[in-house]
Formats: C-alpha cells, structure tokens, sequence
C-alpha cells in the first residue's frame, strides 16, 4: 500500500522547516555562549575567574552545536541581569 501521499508531501514540507529552526537554536546558542563568556566569567587583577562549572559545560556545549546549554546559559545570563540576545 505504501505511504500516503498527504502524509509524504507533509514531509517533504516539514523537513527543512525543522532543520532550519535547529540551526537558529544552535545560532542562538552559541549567542548566548559568547554573551555568558563576555559577562560572566570575567578577570579580577591576575586571575581569570572561570565562572560557575555547568555553565563552563553549557557554552562548550553549545559552541559545539549542541543545543542541551540553551536553558542553563539563559538562566546564567538572567541571573547575571545581562540582557540576552534575540532569538532568531
């Protein structure tokens, strides 16, 4: 019988919709990795403060594609009262 044809042109139509929306969530994440790395972890005299270890996790992840860090980083960045960056 086969798959039907409704069911097939939905995704033919979907597909590249979602694949668009994953690569704004890694463009957004990695925003938001470069945003955190800015602000948060900053430099006191001769030392580097590295900032908080899931957060280190979180942009690593993300500036690796790998869009899990969105909500730590978000919630970071809030807690820090920086401004995030639009979504796009």
């Amino acid at each position: 019988m086969g798959i039907p044809k409704t069911l097939l042109a939905m995704a033919i139509v979907l597909f590249p919709l979602a694949a668009a929306a994953q690569s704004g969530d890694a463009a957004y994440c990695k925003a938001l990795a470069s945003e955190y790395r800015k602000y948060y972890v900053k430099t006191s005299g001769h030392m580097v403060n590295p900032g908080p270890v899931d957060g280190n996790i979180a942009a690593d992840e993300c500036m690796e594609g790998n869009t899990a860090g969105i909500p730590v980083l978000e919630q970071k960045l809030r807690d820090a009262r920086v401004n995030l960056p639009p979504r796009g």
